[in-house]
């Protein structure tokens, strides 16, 4: 799935369209091919990131932490890209902040672990899970962003690598044999 496909995903619980179902493999044969984004796809469709976080945490259940760093990796990773430190918070995906966070940690990208630690604290140290409350955040911080946006485009091919080697050193937390509604 590309990156416009995600961007198109109608929010689960709103949808009146019937779903269809797709069956995911993520085993070591994909995993030593090649693929982007397609890692954690089951999360893209089974995880709502746009209600509340209880809904987000119970969503996460069947996943395991890796998958999670992962999927808020790939949604913070999207989201600055698309629009800065800015439109990441402000939008729905601000919701993941900790777990890119944490996620980086785990993946060794130490200097994207600086960046959202540093981005974090300029929102005032502890971001809200709640939309609403992370934009009077926003409002009320009034962070500028520009520097580390900056730095991270130029970390931006040191991402891929470093979670490349991250889900081949850890692949059996990754495995996955399922469908998933779409």
């Amino acid at each position: 799935m590309g990156l416009f496909g995600l961007f198109k995903r109608k929010n689960k619980k709103t949808t009146t369209q019937q779903s269809k179902q797709k069956r995911i493999i993520i085993d070591d044969a994909f995993i030593d091919g090649g693929w982007g984004m397609e890692i954690i796809e089951p999360l893209w469709f089974g995880v709502d990131i746009y209600n509340s976080a209880k809904e987000y945490e119970a969503d996460l259940e069947s996943f395991t932490l890796a998958q999670r760093y992962v999927f808020a990796i790939e949604w913070y990773n999207a989201e600055v890209n698309n629009g800065g430190h800015s439109q990441f918070y402000t939008n729905s995906t601000g919701i993941v902040w900790e777990d890119a966070m944490n996620g980086f940690k785990a993946i060794g990208a130490d200097k994207h672990y600086e960046l959202i630690k540093e981005s974090a604290k300029r929102m005032g140290g502890n971001p809200s899970k709640t939309r609403n409350e992370r934009e009077e955040e926003y409002e009320k911080h009034d962070p500028d962003f520009e520097d580390l946006d900056n730095k991270f485009y130029e970390l931006e091919n040191e991402l891929e690598d470093a979670i490349k080697k991250y889900v081949r050193s850890n692949r059996e937390l990754f495995y996955f044999d399922g469908f998933i509604k779409i």
